[in-house]
């Protein structure tokens, strides 16, 4: 990790190694995977730099990026995440629905005409 604009800074974050780093948008957390899991480290930049000790948040098999971005995404609050989970089995059947956004007004009115 490195401070910006200045460059002359690193900062271990994890020994045990790590990819698709996320910020937290609270700008105090970052969140990496590393194997099944995601992990946290609070993070604060003044008065200097330090690093807290990471924390595993869950575990699970999702779906891992190829490339160097995140292959997931996190909520602005920073509690909810957005992941992509491979399927065992695949589809055998997908329903197409139409017009289900008038059917959605039929059954939740809004009082609206």
């Amino acid at each position: 990790m490195r401070a910006y604009p200045d460059r002359a800074g690193k900062w271990k974050i994890s020994i045990d190694g790590g990819v698709e780093p996320l910020w937290n948008r609270n700008g105090r957390e970052l969140f990496y995977r590393d194997g099944d899991k995601v992990l946290a480290v609070d993070v604060s930049a003044r008065p200097s730099f330090s690093a807290g000790k990471p924390r595993v948040l869950f575990e699970g098999r999702y779906v891992r990026a190829q490339g160097s971005l995140p292959d997931y995404d996190v909520s602005p609050d920073g509690q909810r995440f957005l992941m992509l989970k491979s399927v065992e089995q695949p589809a055998t059947q997908i329903n197409v629905v139409l017009n289900w956004f008038e059917e959605l007004k039929e059954k939740v009115p809004t009082g609206k005409k």
